[in-house]
């Protein structure tokens, strides 16, 4: 047992996909060596990945598998034995199939052992299969991982004439490979992938390297190595580390409170880009602040990936950090050459917004009108008309005294704001960066006089615009990104544009999301078929109703949301059931069925709800619509005793479940337990009598309707 190590030496890969290749490199070369028994499950794998490397380290690796027994079964013993007891020509084919030998098929019966197989007795052949030795297996598990590379896009190039296929033979890979490097602890491993032989050299820093070629004494000096003489960090997890420290250290240096901005994906883009990182400071003139800082910061990142400096108040500073690859003694050079190529990017910006300015959103509503949006749907123009229809519908159906003290006033802010929303389509700004689109509709609006509350809501329109992201700041904003998410909805769902499992080019799913979550935790008083019914209309003749597909496509998100958020399934199908028109009373309703799941009586009670369910569900339709209780048909103290505990139980249930107090109103039922379980130890529910079995079936109901407001109980059963 030795350990391993396995570098690829490549031309740069592409940095959004680096993480990933060199995990999955290892993690497939690992696995498939585990697969082969050359590895075990206490292996631990060290994945490395550069920009001109990928590679591997796995601890105990074995110069060669463990033999293994293998128990074949062959036939049964009356198809492989005659009556004589020799074997039958079947036998003999099946053995020399196996590599066993056939000269003396006495001596190969004898061999084999009989066993009992289901109802017959069979033949079974023993073997020991000899385990595969490290050469070869290695070979077979840098094939697999190769193939099986999660690679964008993969490149065709032709070998190098000192490969062992030079000339005019070519491979696929997604970058052409230089070199190869296999090492079992200090011994090279003779494996051959993408026409090169494996050794023990590779390759450090372009312009940095204290040794080149540098030369890896054994498996696990790798990393020391690679840093001391190619000054490279191999690990991308330690790169990235190291410049998340150089950064906080940069910006320290910069000002109190003065930090970089947070960028996760950036980060990793950067970390994939350099080999060993040199964080410097930069900055540019102080004027170009007066742009909006989201187009500066997007352009630095988008464009030149660097990281912009925010001050304490999370403003940006006219300073910036660079993440060289290079660490030279005086590094003005660099500084100076990264801020003169920025200085044309803030140019750029500072005129598309000077020159979007001159032109007021509303002067370019127009224009919507020549813009596509869907050839069944009709133009960004006519959208925003039905944007708007909803908006002014979505505020009117809002509760004045709940949720604005002015309706006609949101009504305008809204209608407005859905007007403009989608003007900044047609900007110079946002069609540089369609990141912007919403933000830069909120500065113009502001440019034109309008208020702050319409544009913080055109701003606002597109969130939420992924999961986590902070819903619209007022209510104008909150009503438009309804009406937007909704419009979207309610227009795809008509046309029959649903999504699929694995393709969903309209984020129905984003937008439903969307519409749950400002429903939910803004506890809007908004029914949800009210809702999709208001907006269905505005669409004329160019759809067909959507409403039940829509409204059940809403209920599976959020279902699949809650069960995210660690509610059970149970739970989550309990309350869904019911389909609860407002969703924001969702999460009061799960915490009152969690409350009255850890009563003692919630079992026997649920079980008892799924009974009656059972009950009503055979029985007439006809009757148990019909069906009501008198007081003069109770003839059982049984049910004597249910009808008196439901007068006195049900109606205190219904007060507190009115008052919006579900776990109240569901403990209160729990007192049901005693003269529910008696009912049905005691009463024959399908009595012969008719008016006898209508009464009790009566009263089965109204117990089975007074249980289920809150959740279907029954769905609780075991």
């Amino acid at each position: 047992m030795r350990n391993l190590l396995v570098e690829l030496f490549v031309e740069e890969l592409p940095p959004k996909a680096l993480k990933k290749l060199g995990e999955a490199f290892a993690n497939q070369l690992t696995d498939q060596l585990r697969t082969l028994g050359l590895a075990s499950a206490d292996s631990v794998v060290t994945p490395y990945a550069s920009p001109r490397r990928l590679g591997a380290h796995i601890t105990h690796v074995a110069a060669k598998a463990a033999d293994k027994a293998v128990q074949q079964k062959l036939m049964p013993v009356n198809v492989g034995l005659d009556a004589s007891g020799h074997a039958t020509p079947a036998l003999l084919k099946k053995l020399q199939a196996l590599g066993a030998d056939v000269s003396d098929p006495v001596f190969a019966v004898a061999a084999l052992r009989k066993a009992v197989d289901g109802k017959a007795e069979a033949l079974f052949y023993d073997s020991l299969v000899s385990g595969a030795t490290l050469d070869v297996g290695l070979q077979q598990a840098l094939e697999m991982a190769l193939a099986k590379l999660p690679i964008p896009k993969v490149m065709s190039y032709q070998l190098e004439s000192d490969c062992e296929l030079p000339g005019w033979s070519s491979v696929n890979f997604v970058r052409p490979a230089h070199g190869l490097v296999a090492l079992h602890g200090d011994t090279v491993v003779p494996v051959k992938v993408l026409g090169l032989k494996a050794g023990n050299t590779t390759q450090g820093h372009r312009f940095e390297a204290a040794k080149s070629p540098v030369v890896l004494a054994n498996a696990d000096v790798y990393a020391q190595t690679l840093l001391a003489d190619g000054a490279v960090i191999a690990s991308f997890a330690e790169r990235r580390a190291d410049i998340v420290c150089q950064l906080n250290q940069a910006a320290a240096q910069v000002g109190h409170g003065v930090h970089a901005i947070e960028d996760e994906a950036l980060l990793d883009e950067v970390t994939a880009l350099v080999e060993r990182p040199n964080v410097l400071v930069c900055e540019f003139e102080s004027e170009f602040l007066a742009v909006p800082q989201e187009c500066l910061i997007l352009t630095m990142k988008a464009n030149q990936k660097y990281f912009p400096l925010l001050d304490a108040q999370g403003k940006l500073t006219n300073q910036f950090l660079v993440v060289s690859n290079i660490s030279p003694t005086d590094a003005s050079a660099v500084v100076g050459g990264n801020e003169r190529v920025v200085r044309p990017r803030l140019a750029d910006a500072k005129f598309f917004y000077d020159q979007d300015r001159k032109k007021t959103l509303a002067s370019r509503v127009a224009g919507l009108d020549k813009v596509v949006y869907h050839n069944k749907l009709g133009t960004q123009g006519e959208r925003m008309g039905r944007v708007c229809d909803m908006a002014r519908a979505i505020a009117q159906l809002l509760d004045p005294a709940a949720q604005v003290a002015d309706v006609d006033s949101l009504i305008h802010q809204a209608d407005t704001a859905a007007r403009l929303a989608k003007t900044d389509l047609l900007t110079d700004m946002v069609g540089e960066f369609p990141e912007l689109q919403g933000i830069m509709g909120g500065y113009y609006a502001l440019n034109d006089g309008l208020s702050t509350e319409v544009a913080q809501a055109i701003e606002d329109h597109y969130k939420p615009r992924f999961a986590g992201d902070e819903l619209p700041r007022n209510m104008p904003g909150i009503v438009v990104a309804l009406a937007d998410k909704l419009e979207t909805l309610v227009g795809m769902f008509g046309i029959g544009n649903l999504p699929t499992g694995d393709k969903d080019p309209f984020a129905l799913r984003r937008h439903a999301l969307g519409v749950i979550r400002m429903l939910v935790e803004k506890d809007l008083p908004l029914g949800l078929s009210d809702l999709v019914a208001a907006a269905t209309p505005v669409f004329s003749d160019k759809i067909t109703d959507p409403g039940a597909a829509l409204t059940d496509f809403i209920y599976d998100r959020l279902a699949g949301s809650l069960r995210e958020q660690g509610y059970s399934a149970l739970e989550v199908d309990a309350v869904l059931a019911l389909k609860p028109q407002r969703l924001g009373d969702v999460p009061k309703r799960l915490a009152a069925v969690r409350a009255f799941t850890a009563l003692p009586e919630a079992p026997a009670l649920a079980a008892a709800n799924k009974r009656i369910s059972n009950i009503l569900k055979k029985a007439d339709a006809a009757a148990v619509a019909d069906a009501h209780v008198s007081e003069l048909l109770l003839q059982e103290s049984a049910e004597i005793a249910l009808y008196a505990a439901m007068q006195d139980i049900a109606p205190r249930a219904q007060a507190l479940f009115d008052a919006g107090d579900y776990a109240a109103s569901l403990q209160t039922l729990a007192a049901l337990r005693v003269p529910v379980d008696a009912f049905f130890e005691d009463v024959m529910v399908n009595a012969e009598a008719l008016d006898l079995r209508l009464n009790r079936l009566g009263l089965l109901k109204t117990l089975h309707q007074a249980m289920n407001q809150v959740a279907d109980l029954s769905r609780l059963a075991a």
